[in-house]
């Protein structure tokens, strides 16, 4: 499957020569465009920066605060609603028409493509919000906070974690005492599988003095770094605060949705559609939340309502890794011909998304590894080990060996995903059945066993077409010496 970047159109005028133009600045905006650029974004006002005239709000409507909305909560770092993001995009494109030397205009249009094209799964906002942070950034400089924000957003809706740490650090250095400077380093920390720099960097984000509206962002990401050390209890406890506190219907459906995620990863089928169906009701276009419902409606054998559900996520802008669900619960259905559709479907979004610039190698290594050609997933998912060391990349890369038949290699990359010491603290059914696959081909039936039965007390649902498949192998060990794990 290719892989290859290309770049799409832009809806406003080429941006213009810089005010600030000098050789040296022109070195460092295309070293850092050429890294390829991340998700969520933040719009935001410089500091001190006074409205221009004509920015001055409009009289007040719904549409008015639709905008208004957008723009103050992805000020702080967190969801918008589609409609105003639509809203707030035709102003800042109209406002860099007439101000094309307007840098703050250039990186909040930048940003509400970056998040536009998070919330909706298209990619093709991606090349528009890099030209137009790479503009904002020409004409202010390297210290500007807003576009460098911008910046790591992007790389990060892009999965490219390298760029969003260098972007990252230097916002930060730029203005150390930022608080929403610091979530998206801790993503893109965990994205490159530097666990010690992440947890440190949320211990300084929890040691800033933040308002009332940072706060439920504050303790959503302090959820997912919880979630990321096994901590379930202290993420759940985190992001349902954040969803009690939220101040926005968007803001409140996401984290009501990330708890529906948490509720599925533990196995608990109600909390988890109670969760995933509020959001929804709050935010119709909340699309993690529509995706955790379709799967959860899949594991309560309501099937056909599963399917419906799934269908109605990928009609317009379909995401791959939603794609590859729906082809896999087809799979386990024995309807063959629907499944190969949704996997050639998911092929073209694939080539759509990576046109947008975003890194497919792990989705793609995924599907290659169970549905393809295996060898070709473990060429693909080394590189990506080698670009980006993070938990998933070890546990499809792990799997894809173990796939070849190199059982023993693979196993060294599952026990990066699985063991505490090596990084891997989250508690995942599937990372937990790699592992004890890949044990029971190398005849260590104990660990094999304990791997395979934690897999299934840790969600006895977390694949239609693995579960079955975690039983049959119990079946097939049968009554085995509990053996100690080698550590002991």
């Amino acid at each position: 499957m290719d892989n290859r970047q290309c770049v799409g159109t832009s809806p406003v005028p080429e941006p213009p020569a810089p005010r600030r133009s000098g050789r040296v600045l022109r070195r460092v905006l295309v070293a850092a465009l050429a890294g390829g650029v991340a998700v969520g974004a933040a719009l935001t006002l410089l500091p001190g920066e006074r409205p221009q005239r004509a920015a001055a709000p409009p009289a007040a409507g719904p549409r008015a605060q639709n905008r208004t909305q957008a723009l103050t909560s992805v000020t702080y770092g967190v969801p918008a609603a589609l409609p105003g993001l639509t809203a707030l995009i035709g102003r800042q494109e109209q406002r860099v028409r007439t101000r094309p030397g307007d840098a703050r205009a250039w990186a909040v249009l930048g940003s509400a493509y970056t998040e536009r094209g998070r919330r909706t799964g298209d990619a093709a906002d991606y090349p528009r919000a890099e030209r137009a942070l790479g503009t904002s950034l020409e004409l202010r400089g390297t210290r500007n906070t807003e576009a460098l924000d911008g910046l790591t957003a992007l790389a990060l809706a892009r999965r490219d974690f390298p760029a969003a740490k260098e972007y990252g650090e230097q916002a930060l250095k730029a203005a150390p005492k930022r608080w929403s400077a610091y979530p998206a380093l801790i993503d893109a920390y965990t994205g490159l599988g530097d666990y010690t720099k992440a947890r440190s960097s949320l211990d300084k984000l929890l040691g800033l003095r933040t308002d009332a509206a940072a706060r439920p962002a504050v303790r959503a990401r302090a959820a997912a770094v919880y979630r990321d050390r096994g901590w379930r209890e202290d993420a759940v406890a985190q992001l349902t605060d954040a969803a009690a506190a939220a101040r926005t219907p968007a803001e409140r459906a996401a984290w009501l949705a990330g708890v529906g995620q948490l509720a599925w990863e533990r196995g608990d089928l109600p909390d988890a559609l109670r969760h995933c169906e509020a959001a929804l009701r709050i935010d119709p276009d909340q699309r993690a939340a529509a995706a955790g419902r379709a799967r959860t409606l899949a594991a309560l054998g309501r099937t056909e309502e599963a399917l419906a559900a799934y269908r109605a996520v990928v009609a317009q802008r379909p995401d791959p890794a939603d794609l590859l669900e729906l082809g896999e619960l087809y799979e386990a259905l024995g309807r063959s011909q629907l499944a190969e559709d949704a996997y050639a479907r998911m092929r073209t979004a694939v080539r759509e998304s990576v046109a947008g610039g975003v890194d497919e190698e792990l989705l793609i290594g995924r599907y290659e590894a169970d549905h393809g050609d295996p060898w070709e997933a473990v060429d693909r998912l080394r590189e990506e080990w080698r670009r980006q060391p993070g938990i998933e990349v070890a546990d499809a890369l792990g799997w894809a060996l173990h796939r070849t038949g190199e059982d023993q290699e693979a196993l060294t990359y599952a026990a990066v995903a699985t063991d505490k010491a090596k990084g891997g603290g989250v508690r995942s059914a599937l990372y937990a059945f790699h592992v004890g696959v890949i044990e029971a081909e190398l005849e260590r039936y104990g660990p094999a066993r304990r791997h395979l039965e934690e897999a299934l007390r840790i969600n006895p649902y977390f694949s239609p077409l693995r579960v079955p498949a975690a039983r049959e192998a119990l079946r097939e060990l049968g009554d085995v010496p509990d053996e100690p794990p080698p550590s002991e």
